[in-house]
């Protein structure tokens, strides 16, 4: 029992190290992406990291079936899908609207879970996630939430990065890890070919300065390859809904590391909303904890 909850708390831990890999990478992408257009980046990301990660995982290749690649391609349609319904959103809506539906599928997830697995969430998890959202709506949201179609395409990206997560979790405990992170990186880069070939008529850059070579370099090495990886690999020792929890640190990442290196303001509020954040992530992670520590207690009288 104790050496599961060590194991269980080491991914989790893992596992809030990709969200903080991811926050501190938000800025460098932001400004990359200024100059780039969203699938062009999106193809040299994940081409290059599925190159890569090709390479590592290349005595795996034994592994490789059918099974596994329908597994990682469907990953990688989810994966890409929320980034493309986030980007069309962001066209139609404010960046701190997107960011903060995008950031309720930490409430998705429970549900997603049982409707598809039959797995309920822990009370605990449920009221993490709750707390954990209140604190999303005031570190993002700093315009009026109303219902156009930036939202809804919004909605769409917290539905499929939900089911990215659900399914991770679900998938990678029948399949090799390194395959299904290869495989998903691929299809991501061969969505974004077809996405920058249509919406942006090229996946050529306008400029390959060092701003874009320094966010390509940082973002497969960190934001992709170490974070996909750990994230398959870790979600084989905790739950979906606990990981959702987990990544809401993300925004909270990349408002610390902005205020740090990029010289951005942090508001009452917004702190306030990090706080709330952090607490709905130790609710659910050491609420579980505290009732097992009970409930054996009250048996041993």
């Amino acid at each position: 029992m104790i050496s599961h909850k060590l194991r269980e708390l080491g991914a989790d831990f893992l596992l809030l190290m990709v969200a903080v890999a991811w926050g501190s990478t938000f800025f460098v992408v932001q400004a990359a992406v200024n100059e780039t257009p969203v699938y062009t980046f999106l193809f040299w990301r994940f081409c290059l990291a599925g190159l890569l990660m090709a390479l590592i995982s290349f005595k795996q290749l034994r592994y490789l079936n059918l099974q596994v690649l329908k597994a990682g391609a469907l990953l990688g349609l989810f994966m890409f899908l929320g980034y493309a319904f986030q980007t069309f959103a962001l066209t139609y809506t404010y960046s701190s609207t997107v960011g903060f539906i995008t950031g309720l599928s930490v409430i998705v997830v429970p549900f997603v879970t049982y409707l598809i697995f039959k797995q309920k969430a822990s009370m605990f998890s449920t009221l993490g996630a709750i707390v954990a959202s209140v604190g999303l709506y005031f570190l993002t949201l700093n315009n009026e939430l109303g219902f156009s179609l930036g939202e809804f395409y919004a909605f769409i990206c917290a539905m499929m990065f939900a089911l990215h997560i659900v399914f991770t979790g679900h998938l990678s405990r029948q399949h090799n890890v390194y395959l299904l992170v290869t495989i998903q990186f691929f299809m991501v880069g061969i969505c974004s070919l077809v996405g920058g070939l249509v919406m942006e008529g090229s996946i050529i850059p306008p400029r390959t300065d060092m701003l874009f070579m320094n966010a390509i370099a940082i973002t497969v090495i960190f934001a992709t390859i170490f974070a996909f990886w750990v994230q398959t690999a870790m979600q084989r020792f905790t739950t979906a809904a606990k990981t959702a929890i987990i990544f809401t640190m993300e925004p909270v990442s990349a408002g610390i590391f902005g205020y740090f290196f990029a010289n951005e303001l942090l508001t009452f509020p917004q702190m306030c909303g990090a706080v709330m954040i952090l607490c709905g992530m130790l609710i659910a992670e050491l609420g579980s904890y505290f009732m097992e520590q009970y409930r054996r207690r009250k048996n041993a009288v």
